[in-house]
């Protein structure tokens, strides 16, 4: 492995941040202009920051700090077997992996982010720990997605119970992973990966399942977050489906989202336009569904990016003590 020097550690210290956080800030500028009707989304969003309604959207901007402190939590506790780091360290990793991995295809690049908050020589084996902490998000994400297409009514073809009976599926067979990381660990030495690459793997031994279920908790509980913020924001932008429809109908909308390939920087407009097919059923109010999608987007993707890069700026990547 090939050890930076001194002088290439202080470098890459004072570029990478400031770098980073350069490239975001222009690249979400770049999607917001390029969004269709983002100007009647933002006023719609303005006026109902002021209007009767208007605690229900700063309970929900209030809600995306407790959001991300859950994720902290997660990654704190999957890190423990590695090393030991405090809620606040978490935290920080959680953030600036974001602002990393939200300009890269299903924020992959999330996963390397994270562990540039890592000690050195550590590195490699977290970003193992940091797809198990996203993995048990995606299974929480499915067990409610499966759950919502059972019990939405939609007047569609046979495929439906396909995909119903599919997805049911799917969820089983990734929890079965989820419990069973060992197997991860034997497939990889099956396959006769590389010693540098298999080795990574080995941590997922370290990881007990009273581990997994606690991660699995927060995972699920972060899940409630985001779907009362979302239902928050619908009815602050009169989008009226009720408490019960708009559950299960954004559990299919995260599901939907969990599937299409893109960045987490051109989601909004896959957001919008999955989010008025599935809730025009119970409301013709398209602006305010949007809005509440760009809200969403905004609150729980974009701020936090824009503080993990501020936060990447003053952090040191590397340790130059030789």
């Amino acid at each position: 492995m090939i050890v930076p020097n001194k002088s290439i550690k202080i470098f890459f210290n004072r570029v990478i941040g400031p770098l980073l956080f350069i490239v975001l800030s222009y690249s979400i500028y770049l999607q917001l202009l390029q969004q269709p009707d983002l100007h009647r989304s933002l006023q719609h969003i303005k006026e109902a920051i002021y209007g009767s309604q208007a605690w229900k959207c700063w309970l929900a901007v209030a809600l995306m700090f407790f959001n991300w402190l859950i994720e902290a939590g997660k990654w704190k506790l999957l890190l423990r077997p590695l090393e030991a780091v405090s809620l606040k360290h978490a935290l920080k990793s959680v953030l600036g992996g974001l602002a990393i991995g939200i300009n890269t295809p299903n924020r992959i690049g999330e996963y390397s982010g994270r562990a540039l908050y890592v000690s050195e020589g550590k590195r490699m084996r977290s970003v193992s720990l940091a797809v198990v902490c996203s993995f048990s998000q995606l299974l929480v994400t499915l067990f409610f997605g499966s759950l919502g297409l059972l019990f939405i009514e939609q007047d569609v073809a046979g495929w439906y119970g396909a995909a119903q009976a599919g997805m049911c599926a799917i969820t089983l067979l990734c929890a079965c992973l989820y419990f069973r990381l060992g197997w991860i660990v034997s497939a990889a030495q099956k396959i006769k990966l590389p010693e540098k690459w298999s080795q990574h793997f080995v941590i997922l031994h370290t990881v007990s399942v009273t581990i997994l279920l606690r991660v699995l908790s927060l995972s699920a509980l972060r899940y409630l977050v985001f779907l009362c913020q979302y239902i928050l924001l619908l009815e602050v932008m009169h989008v009226h489906a009720g408490w019960w429809n708009a559950f299960w109908l954004i559990s299919v909308l995260y599901l939907i989202l969990a599937f299409v390939p893109t960045m987490a920087l051109l989601e909004l407009g896959i957001r919008g336009k999955a989010g008025i097919l599935l809730f025009q059923t119970f409301s013709a109010n398209t602006v305010g569904i949007y809005a509440a999608s760009t809200g969403i987007w905004l609150v729980n993707l974009v701020l936090p990016a824009l503080a993990g890069g501020l936060l990447a700026i003053r952090h040191k990547f590397f340790n130059i003590k030789q």
